[in-house]
Parts: structure tokens; sequence; C-alpha cells
């Protein structure tokens, strides 16, 4: 007998971590640890103020409530994205979940069973895969080309009967890529004419380098027949341990969502709900601050890559909290990561986490996680890896 479980692979981030056991970093140089997106940092003193005061005052909080989430929080979202990306969304079309992944969970739940496929572009976002395998629904993988952005094209030919969704995560984990309004407008059209959801994976928006609207998918009135959004707080408001994310889709499949949702968490967590509730309506300039923060940050790793480039590294994406590196060294990437924890005290995720075993790209590819590194870290990571004395490949830049 197989568990559904071991259908799949092991939590990559919690691999990595076991690359520190034993480990130990010199003086002067305290490990830089580039593997994860979640910020480290507590939510912003006036938020944790907030949420204690909810602690002591409303009881509420410490119940259970509704299982498609606090009517207001639900209101608000519609409320915002309606007027952010100029459509119209009611309350009863938001769902709150216990993070952004459960969010994942519950549409697939809602939308495909066993033995049907999904379209995932890669390299893809492990957890996403993880899922998908879990519950006996096939990935299909769809390469991504030059600029680490999908094709359309080559998305139709892989759509069989029974494939159900084309998931896009934008801007992109692990690649940083932001995908132009077009191109998510081409897929949106393509699961249209073919029967599919498009399903939408906005966790890091707020950070996209772009001001005005990623998409314009919600201006379409019929949007709800092939179109489900997602969403986190984690990284707005730094309430990754609070798990509260966002599910935007028809009722319909809010409905079957919800005997989903009813049945792992009942609801996502009061306090957390609560929490970024306040936070919309009261840190926008602070969240201003933070995503100015991470494009300073976005902007150091192109100043900086010339000190790489020369060594053979290239920079094939970059944006929201992340790059993607090609690396210039003979030996694969899921060796060269552990082995990045003992020369140069850099914690980062190899690209084999993100493809396909058959995908050669992932052996080639790092990526870099910079949520959680300012300048000056990012600094000393280029100069760490540009000192880096392994073996090259025969051929640099050249894979």
């Amino acid at each position: 007998m197989t568990s559904r479980t071991a259908a799949t692979f092991a939590p990559p981030v919690m691999e990595a971590r076991r690359w520190l056991e034993g480990a130990e970093m010199p003086p002067g140089r305290p490990l830089l640890n580039v593997s994860q997106a979640a910020p480290v940092d507590p939510p912003p003193e006036a938020l944790r103020a907030e949420m204690a005061r909810l602690v002591q005052e409303e009881p509420e909080v410490h119940l259970y409530g509704p299982v498609l989430g606090h009517p207001e929080l639900r209101a608000e979202i519609a409320r915002r994205w309606g007027a952010g990306y100029g459509g119209q969304i009611a309350a009863e079309q938001v769902a709150i979940t216990a993070g952004c992944n459960q969010a994942f969970c519950a549409a697939i739940a809602a939308l495909a069973g066993e033995g049907d496929e999904v379209i995932l572009p890669t390299p893809w976002y492990f957890n996403h895969k993880m899922w998908l395998d879990m519950a006996g629904v096939a990935a299909v993988p769809l390469p991504t080309g030059a600029g680490l952005l999908p094709d359309p094209e080559r998305a139709a030919a892989l759509v069989t009967p029974r494939t159900r969704a084309i998931v896009l995560v934008t801007p992109n984990n692990p690649c940083g890529v932001e995908y132009p309004p077009e191109l998510v407008m081409e897929f949106y059209a393509l699961a249209r004419s073919r029967g599919l959801v498009l399903i939408l994976d906005e966790t890091y928006r707020d950070f996209d380098v772009r001001t005005g609207p990623p998409h314009a998918l919600f201006t379409d009135p019929d949007w709800p027949e092939a179109f489900v959004h997602l969403y986190s707080f984690s990284k707005a408001y730094r309430l990754t341990g609070h798990r509260t994310g966002a599910l935007v889709a028809s009722r319909t499949i809010l409905a079957e969502a919800e005997k989903f949702l009813d049945t792992v968490a009942i609801c996502a967590p009061q306090l957390g709900q609560r929490a970024a509730l306040w936070g919309m309506r009261n840190l926008a300039q602070w969240l201003a601050g933070e995503r100015a923060e991470i494009l300073d940050r976005r902007a150091a790793i192109g100043d900086g890559m010339a000190r790489l480039e020369d060594r053979g590294w290239r920079l094939h994406g970059v944006g929201a909290y992340f790059a993607w590196l090609e690396h210039p060294f003979e030996m694969p990437s899921d060796a060269l990561a552990p082995a990045l924890v003992r020369e140069a005290g850099v914690l980062a995720l190899p690209g084999t986490m993100f493809t396909p075993a058959d995908d050669a790209s992932g052996a080639r590819a790092l990526r870099i996680a910079y949520a959680n590194v300012d300048r000056a870290g990012i600094d000393a990571l280029f100069e760490r890896l540009a000192a880096l004395p392994f073996p090259l490949a025969s051929a640099p830049g050249g894979h």
C-alpha cells in the first residue's frame, strides 16, 4: 500500500535546513540565508499592538469562524480588488484560507479529481507540484522559454480531455519574472476556449515593479467562468505564522472549496484574519515602504551581477523576492547548494527543487530569495559567490 504523501517528495525548505546541521560559520562570516521567501521580521509594531488588543478584548478571535472567512474581510477584499483591477467582485466570491498554499489546495480540490491534469509552467513552485501529486492529479510541465515566460501555444498543445486548469504565478516564484498583462490574457483566452480554469497565484503582487493593474482579468464580466485568483497576506503584513490567504472564484467553485476547507481547518485563524483586515485599512503607507525596500534589493541584484558575469554566472529572472541564477560550475545544483553552506556560508535552493527530474536546466540554476537580505547582504552574497573555487563546466554559460 502506498500513501498519498509517498507520491511526492520531501519538503524542500526542510531538506535545505538539514544542510546546516553540524555546519559552523567562521567568525566574521555569518550565514546568509537566501533559501526562503517568508519574512523573518515580525509584523509592524502598530499591527502587533492591534493584535494584542484583539487577543485581550475580542473573545471571538479565539473561536471558530465562518468556513469561508470573516465577512468584513471578504467584503474589504472584494471592494479593494474590484477598485484596483477595475472589475466587479462580490464578497460572496471571496474566501479566506489558512495561507495561500491552502487556497491553491482548495481550488484544486474543487476543480480536479483522480487522474485529471493541471498544466504547470516550469520552473514550478514546488508546493504546487507536491499537492497535485498527493491529490492524484498529474502535473503537466510547461517549459518556459526566453525570459522564463510560458508560451500559450505550447500550453495549448498540452491540453487533453483530462486537463482541468492552467496555473500561473506572477510575480513568479521561483524565478521572480513578472508576466506581461497581455500574456496573462492570452492564457485566460486559452482557458476559456478549452473549458478550463486559469488559476493565477499573485502572492507577491504587492512587490511588483509595475504600479498599475498587473492584468485585466477582472474587467471581463464573465471572469468567474474561467478564472481563480490566489493571494497571501503573509508577505504584505508579515503574517506568515498566522496563515491568512485569499481565494477569489465563482460561487460554484467556492461552494466546493468550502467542503475542503471545512474538513481541513474549519476556518482560517481568526486573529490573522482580523490582523489582515486592520492592515488593509491602516498600513498602506507602511506597505509602500516595504515595497520600496524590496524593489531596491531587486535593483541591487542587477547592480551586483557584473562581478558574477565575469565568472560565468547568468541572471535569468529577478523580481518580487526572487532571483533565478545560472551557475557556471561542473557540479549540478543539487550538489552545489549543500556545498555552498560549507564553502561560503550561503543557504540557497537548487534549481532541481523546482523542475522535473528530466529537466537539465534545474541542474544549472540556483534560486536566490532576497526578502531577508538588504543591499549589504546582497553585496556580501555576490562577493562569496564570486570567490567560489569549484571546477567550472566545460562550456560556461552555454548550457
